[in-house]
C-alpha cells in the first residue's frame, strides 16, 4: 500500500483527565425499614430480569479473524512511534480494547484503530484517565460487539438503518490537536470511496505512524 506518507509535524498531547468528579454520598440518609428492603429485592430481582432481556437482545456473534481487517494500537516512546497488532479480543470488547490501551508505556497516551468487515473503523485515544471514542458508522452496532459497545458507551440508543449514510457516533474532535477538525473526520467516515484502512491510514499518517501502521495491516493479510 502507498500514498501514505507520515506527517512528523505532531505529536500526541497529553491533556490530563479533564472529567467531572464524583457526587459524594450523602451519609445522613434516612435508613429503610425491613419493609422497604423486601420491596427493593423485589424490584432487584426485577431489574435483573430485565438486564437478562436486553443482553438477549444484544447477542452478537463476535468478529472472529476473517472480519478483522486491522487491529492496531499507536504509541509513542521516547519519542519513538511504535504500532502493534492487537489481539482479536480486543477488537470484539470496548473494556479490553481501552484496558490494553491503558497499559502502554506511551509519553502521551494511546491511540488504538479496529477495522471490521471493510466496513466500519473504530478509533479509541486514551490519554490518562482521558477515552475517546469514535464509531465511524452507528448502523453497525446492530451487528458488532465492538460497535455496540461504543454506542452503549456514548448513550446512543438511536441506531441508525445500515441503509442509511454512514453516521458516526462520538468525539469528532478526538484529533483536533493534530489538525484534524470536527469537520476532516465526519467527512472522513461518511467518504463511500474510502475503505475503513485508508480511513485509518489518513488518521495515522497526521499521527507520523502511516508506515508503521501499514505494515501492520500489511500483516494481517498473511
Amino acid at each position: 500500500m502507498d500514498g501514505y506518507e507520515d506527517d512528523d509535524s505532531f505529536e500526541l498531547v497529553d491533556r490530563g483527565d479533564d472529567r467531572p468528579g464524583v457526587d459524594e454520598v450523602d451519609d445522613d440518609d434516612d435508613l429503610l425499614d425491613d419493609d422497604d428492603l423486601d420491596d427493593d429485592d423485589d424490584d432487584d430481582d426485577d431489574d435483573d430480569e430485565d438486564d437478562e432481556d436486553d443482553e438477549d437482545d444484544y447477542d452478537l456473534d463476535d468478529a472472529t479473524e476473517d472480519d478483522v481487517d486491522v487491529a492496531v494500537s499507536v504509541h509513542r516512546e521516547e519519542g519513538r512511534v511504535v504500532a502493534q497488532a492487537m489481539d482479536l479480543e480486543a477488537a470484539n470488547d470496548l473494556d479490553v480494547l481501552i484496558s490494553q490501551l491503558s497499559r502502554l508505556p506511551g509519553d502521551a497516551g494511546a491511540v488504538g484503530f479496529v477495522a471490521l468487515d471493510d466496513w466500519i473503523f473504530v478509533a479509541v485515544r486514551v490519554r490518562g484517565r482521558s477515552v475517546q471514542v469514535l464509531l465511524s458508522d452507528g448502523a453497525a452496532a446492530e451487528d458488532w460487539p465492538l460497535a455496540r459497545d461504543v454506542a452503549d458507551y456514548l448513550d446512543e440508543d438511536d441506531l441508525p438503518d445500515d441503509d442509511d449514510d454512514p453516521t458516526p457516533f462520538g468525539d469528532l474532535g478526538m484529533f483536533s490537536d493534530l489538525g484534524m477538525s470536527e469537520l476532516d473526520v465526519e467527512s472522513l467516515c461518511t467518504d463511500d470511496d474510502m475503505s475503513p484502512i485508508d480511513q485509518i491510514l489518513t488518521v495515522a499518517k497526521r499521527l507520523g505512524a502511516a508506515t508503521e501502521v501499514e505494515r501492520i495491516v500489511d500483516s494481517f493479510g498473511d
